[in-house]
């Protein structure tokens, strides 16, 4: 078994809303957990936490619940962590607010005999087969909607959390059963990786490398080589910048099983 996470900022004067873990317990399982909180537009979200509070109560109910409960779906894990944190902030915060704080979620858990996954909005989940073949695991409502709808704040809110939308972990339970979940068997998956969209920008935004390719860097150089090879493609100002954002959150964490 080898784990290896990284994380970094997009930039040093905001806090960093993305949020990983990866767990090991001793009955042979496992799990890794990467969210990326969603920054906020001007107006505000509602809520006097913050981004980086929901991102790291949300990720730490959501470790605590995969791994005590192995035999409770991943998405009724997420739907009971995403109620848990609403209840920690309703009664100072306003959860009906269109962007109360939020994030994307990707979820891998295994143990002896399979290996599970869940991923809700555009972060990615890649899978190693056990003959070294390389599947993306997306949710691509997200990237659906044409670009120029997303440089509309309102247009972006009316899709947000919506019917013809796109879907995020928020204040709502009941938006876990819009994620794209699975179960392979564990014989069947030699690797994992989660990455939230500033990482995986490597391959979807620059073209940098395929899925595959995008998983040897994380075998070869690590999750921290990979974010260096994504920092040094938006350093280059012969590049256009990525979806909205030049430097953004990024972080990988990647498992062999």
């Amino acid at each position: 078994m080898r784990i290896d996470l990284a994380s970094a900022p997009g930039s040093p004067e905001r806090p960093n809303e993305d949020w990983l873990s990866a767990s090991v317990p001793t009955s042979g399982g496992g799990s890794l957990i990467a969210l990326d909180g969603v920054t906020p537009p001007r107006g505000g979200d509602g809520c006097v936490h913050g981004v980086p509070w929901f991102t790291a109560r949300l990720g730490g109910r959501l470790t605590e619940l995969s791994g005590s409960l192995r035999d409770m779906p991943l998405d009724r894990v997420l739907a009971e962590a995403i109620g848990a944190t609403a209840a920690a902030h309703r009664t100072t915060c306003d959860l009906s607010h269109v962007r109360t704080p939020q994030a994307t979620v990707v979820m891998v858990r295994w143990d002896g005999t399979s290996v599970e996954h869940l991923v809700l909005s555009d972060s990615v989940l890649l899978l190693q087969a056990a003959g070294g073949e390389v599947v993306a695991v997306r949710d691509d409502r997200l990237e659906r909607v044409p670009p120029e709808v997303l440089r509309s704040v309102a247009a972006t809110d009316a899709l947000r959390n919506a019917e013809g939308g796109f879907f995020t972990a928020a204040a709502d339970p009941a938006v876990a059963a819009r994620a794209v979940t699975g179960r392979t068997p564990r014989e069947e998956v030699r690797a994992v990786a989660a990455l939230t969209d500033g990482a995986s920008r490597w391959t979807d935004t620059f073209g940098a490398g395929d899925w595959a390719q995008c998983l040897a860097v994380l075998r070869e150089e690590g999750a921290r080589g990979l974010i260096g090879r994504v920092r040094a493609l938006e350093s280059d100002p012969a590049r256009p910048p990525g979806r909205r954002k030049r430097h953004d959150d990024a972080s990988a964490v990647y498992a062999e099983l």
